[in-house]
């Protein structure tokens, strides 16, 4: 009887011990367990934004273009998402890189963008520059190559290395060039013109090592990273070393389908004979001209590619790949040679259309969407993969529910398109309409059935209607946009 007692008193202590004990070991565990995944939530993804310079959208191999070689623009393609239709709003001065660039960092519309100028430093200050907002997220910020913003980027990242111009240095033999098969007086490869060699080693390849070296100093932090990588490249001066030349055979470059040896509103639309971009290739326009400049093109891109395969590489060395958003796109894109022009200074596809890839966690591998965005739009969607809250003033949006398929449908019922006071543009259910109001014209394209825009319908009877239709859109974004340019002063029976 002792003896059950004893045992009865050893086992009330022992359930009394489990009482006490297995809860604090479960809350233990729970708390760790909730510590770490509070952890994981709170750890924000690093972002890399690689931003290329006058690059259209055709500028890709995996994208349908089987003569430009580009191996590592083709990865990101596969691993991640194409949006397809991507578009700058276009431009208050003929550097349209500027516009561009001031819309990415200030999140605001185009002439939007162009009032924010004048107080740059105080949007600064106040974080409303992406660069600051993604500090005031948690962010180490990383600033390399071409900014020519308003405001020196000093000001808006934490490092900055190597800030470029606008361009680098072009020479009056890179212009009206080349005249003939003979004309070999300026060669890409030819390091006594200076340009993207000025300094002794090419760009891009500084920018290569430059986002290499902060890579393998980011890989031993804990801290979350925001780097914004921005080649000159593929802007002219066209150079890069001979073997990348090499690789492209003029005669075998395809002629643009909408080639034309001038355009014919030129001077009207402010991308005259006069205009810098315009100079660089001889007037009228001839294949071969425009066979050897494309040459010159691809082949910088094919070597800024190169310089984007090491980016990704040292990325993957950090370890951090996995935690990791990878954004590739351009300010706009370039004619060379399309419709009978050579820069950027005009409202077609293939000057403001540029690539839009995405690669990241949970993003999808190899799907393409193609609602149309604007390629300020990275900016948006990289606030919103950072946990930004958003101000008031951003204009753009992120592309994660349409990746997603949350949205199923483009924010944008109608994309806008603006140069100077000389053009404007309405693009909207497969149509494009185009306004010349110097001319004055207005010239309208079947986006789907003729995506070079070659064929002008706007004179067509059967197409007035839909003229006035997309006239009329066009005034009313106009309004939303806060363009005080009066289209209806010039084309009153519209």
């Amino acid at each position: 009887m002792h003896k059950m007692k004893s045992m009865t008193r050893k086992r009330k202590r022992s359930f009394i011990f489990l009482a006490i004990i297995l809860p604090v070991i479960w809350l233990t565990a729970f708390s760790c367990k909730s510590g770490s995944s509070q952890k994981q939530k709170e750890q924000k993804p690093n972002i890399v934004f690689i931003f290329a310079d006058d690059l259209n959208y055709d500028m890709v191999h995996a994208l349908g273009n089987d003569q430009i070689i580009t191996p590592h623009l083709d990865r990101l393609v596969e691993e991640g998402v194409t949006l397809t239709h991507a578009y700058n709003m276009g431009a208050w001065t003929p550097a349209v890189c500027v516009s561009s660039r001031g819309m990415l960092n200030t999140g605001r519309s185009l002439w939007e963008a162009h009032r924010a100028v004048p107080r740059l430093k105080e949007l600064a200050s106040r974080g409303e520059l992406w660069a600051k907002m993604m500090e005031q997220a948690g962010y180490e910020t990383y600033m390399t190559g071409k900014w020519h913003v308003r405001i020196p980027p000093q000001e808006v990242f934490d490092h900055v290395v190597h800030e470029r111009p606008g361009m680098p240095n072009q020479t009056p033999q890179g212009y009206d060039r080349p005249k003939s098969r003979t004309d070999t007086v300026w060669e890409p490869w030819d390091t006594i013109y200076g340009g993207y060699w000025k300094g002794g080693k090419h760009w891009s390849e500084v920018l290569g090592d430059d986002a290499v070296a902060f890579l393998q100093e980011a890989a031993r932090k804990e801290k979350p990273f925001f780097m914004y990588l921005a080649f000159n490249a593929s802007h002219d001066p066209r150079q890069s070393p001979r073997r990348f030349v090499e690789m492209y055979d003029p005669d075998s470059i395809e002629m643009p389908p909408s080639f034309l040896p001038e355009y014919p509103y030129g001077k009207q639309i402010g991308s005259g004979r006069k205009l810098r971009d315009e100079r660089l290739m001889p007037f009228p326009r001839t294949p071969w001209a425009v066979k050897v400049n494309r040459q010159e093109y691809y082949a910088i891109t094919t070597h800024m590619d190169q310089q984007i395969g090491r980016i990704l590489e040292a990325l993957k060395k950090t370890g951090k790949m996995d935690n990791t958003y990878i954004f590739f796109t351009a300010d706009h894109g370039l004619s060379i040679g399309a419709h009978g022009l050579a820069g950027k200074q005009n409202l077609y596809d293939i000057s403001i259309r540029v690539p839009f890839m995405l690669v990241g966690p949970g993003i999808p591998h190899n799907k393409r969407i193609d609602a149309d965005i604007y390629l300020q739009d990275a900016m948006a969607t990289a606030l919103d993969l950072a946990g930004v809250t958003p101000p008031d003033s951003l204009f753009f949006h992120s592309v994660l529910p349409l990746i997603d398929e949350t949205r199923k449908v483009s924010y944008y019922p109608a994309i806008y398109g603006a140069y100077l006071n000389f053009q404007r543009m309405i693009r909207k259910d497969g149509y494009k309409l185009i306004v010349y109001p110097r001319v004055p014209v207005v010239l309208l394209y079947d986006m789907n059935n003729d995506p070079y825009e070659i064929h002008d319908l706007a004179q067509k009877p059967e197409y007035r209607g839909k003229v006035k239709e997309l006239f009329t859109a066009l005034v009313k974004l106009q309004k939303e946009m806060k363009d005080t340019l009066d289209l209806g002063r010039y084309f009153p029976e519209l």
